[in-house]
């Protein structure tokens, strides 16, 4: 293996490694692929949801075999206080379509499967090894890597670093700094066993039917962060997630966190009865656009969770890292066509292909995003919750309080709450780093 040279190496077997080592070795492109865990996957047991369009773009016909456990027709969006919630949903059953939008899966089993796809499209995969730097020319060029095996030097034309949210193999090769603890979230996770049909009694479900809920407010304890509940076939994956620095700086643990989430009372009763079998911690890139680091040089590229290509307000990571590992190996493929030595001015066609995608075009209008929730967590997290909370409480109460009385005591307990001043400054910087 030392002394054979490949036309590219992909460092990492997540959805972004594996999107980009399946679409150049469907190519014809010689591929190796360096996966650090037992197999792909191994270092996965959460659920997660899968966005079908990014997928779709990669393997048309996934749905064929793919490890699938719902097809999401309904979302729940909920603000919590202590002992309550007040949220939206939207449910169609235009999401009961005959190739859904979004399903919610099993990472360890998709990730196998996805693996599986990527050695049968021709490329080579070694598990069980560490990438432990990077081999360079005389000039600096990336030309390959070194990794803990005898022997250890293999060569390529082109390097592809999709080794997740820490990118140890970026940061000892000097392409990305560290993690700074205000950019990336820790989520805990876990997951809780259910008969199918319980499942399905409970949210409502019929058939492969699936329902997510995305969760913010008191149960963070003013920390920058969401809970979520995802339904699978058998199983609920239930989590919550907060910043690194918030973790730090309060001395929370994240399993206390995820314990107090568990038992509120509008999740206990989902949770009724269940089997715990699988817990995991796992870190986030959440610092949105402005975290974004050089994502290409000369010889090598970065992609998914290692370029911090995670869209934390909607929720979305998996189809921004499929994405950009599709695209970065599209364009490595049209540089080979070309004759291209894979420098840094050639690789810049990656970085201006993403641009023109919603990847991009999403993480920059969002950009100013979390540094309002670093600025306002506590009323966004606290104050506004309980706030919005006992005002729905008073509303729906029916106390003999005549209603033009409850609305006085509504705005009141705005004011006295957060402030007309601080009400609408609020909504300003809100506006302004929404837009």
């Amino acid at each position: 293996m030392s002394e054979e040279r490949f036309d590219a190496i992909v460092v990492g077997a997540g959805p972004s490694g594996n999107a980009a080592a399946y679409t150049m070795a469907k190519a014809g492109l010689k591929v190796l692929q360096l996966e650090r865990g037992e197999y792909p996957g191994s270092k996965n047991v959460q659920g997660a949801i899968l966005y079908a369009d990014a997928l779709e773009k990669v393997i048309p016909d996934f749905r064929d075999d793919a490890p699938l456990e719902r097809h999401v027709i309904e979302q729940r969006i909920w603000m919590m206080d202590d002992t309550s919630h007040a949220g939206m949903h939207y449910r169609s059953e235009d999401f009961n379509e005959e190739k859904p939008n979004r399903y919610t899966i099993i990472r360890a089993q998709f990730d196998k499967w996805f693996s599986r796809r990527v050695r049968e499209a021709g490329a080579t995969l070694l598990c069980e090894t560490t990438v432990t730097d990077l081999l360079r020319d005389i000039k600096g060029k990336v030309i390959g890597v070194r990794t803990d095996r005898g022997g250890g030097h293999i060569y390529a034309d082109v390097v592809v670093l999709a080794d997740g949210v820490n990118s140890l193999v970026g940061q000892r090769a000097g392409l990305r700094p560290e993690l700074k603890p205000q950019s990336v979230a820790l989520a805990v996770k876990e997951m809780h066993f259910l008969p199918q049909e319980v499942i399905e009694q409970r949210f409502n479900l019929k058939g492969d039917e699936g329902v997510v809920i995305e969760v913010m407010g008191t149960v963070t304890n003013g920390m920058t962060g969401t809970g979520f509940i995802y339904t699978n076939k058998e199983s609920l994956a239930v989590g919550i997630g907060c910043m690194v620095s918030d973790f730090a700086e309060t001395g929370t643990a994240p399993y206390a966190l995820l314990e107090a989430f568990k038992n509120h009372p509008s999740v206990k009763p989902l949770l009724e009865g269940s089997e715990v079998k699988e817990y995991a911690a796992h870190l986030i890139p959440e610092g949105g656009y402005r975290e974004i680091p050089e994502i290409y040089g000369d010889g090598w590229v970065l992609v998914g969770d290692s370029a911090h290509f995670v869209n934390a307000v909607h929720r979305e990571g998996s189809n921004l890292a499929m994405t950009t590992g599709r695209i970065a190996a599209q364009t490595i493929i049209r540089l080979r066509q070309f004759r291209s030595d894979f420098s840094k001015a050639d690789l810049a066609a990656y970085r201006k292909a993403l641009d023109e995608t919603f990847v991009m075009k999403d993480l920059k209008k969002y950009k100013d995003i979390p540094n309002f929730l670093h600025g306002n967590a506590k009323n966004v997290f606290g104050v506004y919750p309980r706030l919005f909370s006992q005002a729905a409480q008073n509303w729906f109460r029916v106390d003999g309080v005549d209603k033009r009385e409850k609305e006085r005591q509504i705005v009141s307990s705005f004011r006295k709450g957060r402030g007309l001043r601080g009400m609408i400054g609020d909504a300003f910087k809100l506006a302004r780093a929404w837009r």
